[in-house]
């Protein structure tokens, strides 16, 4: 029996602050482990951006597996808090273990550590954030309540970026001491566990038999997750506005200090981080009440153009010398406008396991958000990967004290363009998202007859947002066999 459990404000934060890692993890590896690398280790711009996408391809083989590990388990804690208690400390230390410096004159010798380090850190991340991905539909049931916890959650993630964007400025001074690093490390690995414990003892999970299916079929059950036609597109929205914002921490220290001549001594570096987290933290409190009252692709199809705008627009004042006050200002604009993305995304994903069981007729948000995972770890390496090997191109060199001026026009262009070309995506993807409330309510009610919770006949409209949110015929639906990729 489920006990009943308090749905205020003090419940959204014990549950949000597990997002605290989520949203300030990959905000230190995204700026600081490629020039941790390059800078303090010495490996190349090429190789060193590989890294992270050599840990994406290993987490093709852990995101799904979680994702099914979690469906299939029984505890009395809940199956994904028990695996999140895991992850609390298996992350944590796995995070201290990516800035151990270790001094060889063998690349290769470098490169298999470090990569070795990302793919553990990578793993015991994928042990915490995959059940902690799938707990929100086993929690709440409600759309808005949904969207309140989501929203919460969003706002712990900002206050990770912000904390995790502005503090490793004020402790890596020295961007080629490689001790830096491994303090600002073992600090964050402290806090992420604690955190991620509060969430832990902070949340609920509902009871419910495990699935039936062999583990040897996860993987396959696990693509077909992309039988859904929302989960689809909501993939779009998740990879082009998250990528997006890869592109911008990722180069913000190589723009920062080639492109605006920026320095330890004049902080612009801490400004520019601030400027965006801080504006992204105030947009969540805006963009939050807006999604409640209309939808959650609202915010995107508003968010999306801001960031557009306010990136084109550094154009003109990106070069050394000028005034850092303009940037700052434009910086803030697309903390604001990414943050209509973030209050979208993962309120959208809790709905996507209810389209899922529509389309299965099996509950599974730990396979869904494993897939969800699975595609933002791979952006995410793709984005880190592309950063490494645009640099290169550009002819970055991390041991030169100054860059040419063709190289300088090159990184202006890369942290201007890409995040630009993301976000038209991104509007396009939100445009199309085919789940709003009158949708998703559709959808429950569906379930609850499928359950016999629910005695009305399906109507002809109702059968129609059936077909419209799940891509398939509605005589198709309500299929186990869909669960399966060879169907």
């Amino acid at each position: 029996m489920n006990k009943k459990h308090s749905l205020g404000l003090w419940s959204q934060n014990l549950y949000g602050m597990g997002e605290f890692f989520g949203g300030g993890a990959f905000v230190i590896i995204n700026t600081f482990f490629t020039v941790f690398l390059t800078d303090a280790i010495g490996v190349s711009a090429a190789l060193a951006g590989t890294i992270p996408l050599i840990g994406k391809i290993w987490d093709a083989v852990t995101d799904p597996m979680m994702g099914n590990i979690t469906d299939r388990t029984t505890s009395k804690l809940g199956a994904k808090r028990f695996y999140m208690l895991i992850g609390s400390f298996a992350s944590a230390l796995t995070f201290l273990l990516m800035w151990l410096p270790i001094r060889s004159s063998s690349t290769a010798v470098l490169y298999i550590f470090y990569a070795l380090m990302y793919c553990l850190f990578s793993t015991g991340f994928t042990v915490l954030m995959v059940p902690y991905n799938g707990l929100l539909p086993d929690m709440i049931d409600d759309y808005t309540t949904r969207a309140k916890f989501s929203n919460v959650r969003m706002i712990w993630s900002t206050l990770g970026a912000m904390v995790c964007g502005v503090v490793p400025t004020l402790i890596i001074k020295d961007q080629k001491d490689p001790s830096l690093y491994l303090e600002c490390g073992l600090i964050f690995a402290v806090l992420f566990l604690i955190t991620s414990l509060v969430t832990f003892f902070g949340t609920w999970e509902k009871q419910k038999p495990p699935v039936k299916t062999k583990m040897s079929e996860g993987f396959a059950e696990a693509i077909a997750v992309f039988r859904s036609r929302s989960f689809r597109i909501f993939v779009g929205i998740y990879l082009t506005g998250q990528c997006g914002m890869d592109f911008v921490t990722g180069m913000a220290v190589y723009y920062v200090n080639n492109v605006l001549g920026g320095n330890s001594q004049n902080h612009y570096m801490t400004f520019l981080l601030a400027a965006l987290v801080i504006s992204q933290l105030i947009g969540m409190l805006i963009w939050g009440p807006v999604m409640t009252k209309t939808s959650k692709r609202t915010t995107i199809l508003i968010g999306a153009p801001i960031r557009i705008i306010a990136t084109l627009l550094l154009f003109p004042f990106s070069h050394a010398g000028g005034s850092i006050v303009p940037v700052l200002i434009l910086s803030m604009l697309i903390g604001i406008g990414n943050a209509a993305t973030l209050t979208s995304i993962f309120a959208i994903m809790a709905d996507m396991a209810d389209v899922d069981e529509l389309i299965t007729s099996i509950s599974r948000p730990g396979t869904v958000s494993g897939m969800a995972t699975f595609c933002r770890k791979c952006s995410s390496g793709a984005s880190g990967a592309m950063v490494g090997l645009l640099l290169s191109a550009v002819g970055y060199k991390g041991k030169l004290a100054a860059q040419s001026a063709s190289t300088i026009a090159g990184i202006r262009i890369i942290f201007i363009v890409a995040p630009v070309i993301l976000c038209i995506a991104l509007f396009y993807f939100g445009y199309i998202f085919p789940m709003k409330q009158k949708e998703f309510n559709v959808v429950k009610k569906e379930i609850a007859r499928h359950k016999g919770l629910e005695q009305s006949p399906t109507t002809e409209e109702e059968k129609k947002i059936c077909e419209k949110v799940t891509g398939m015929s509605y005589d198709k639906l309500w299929d186990p066999a869909n669960a399966k990729l060879s169907k």
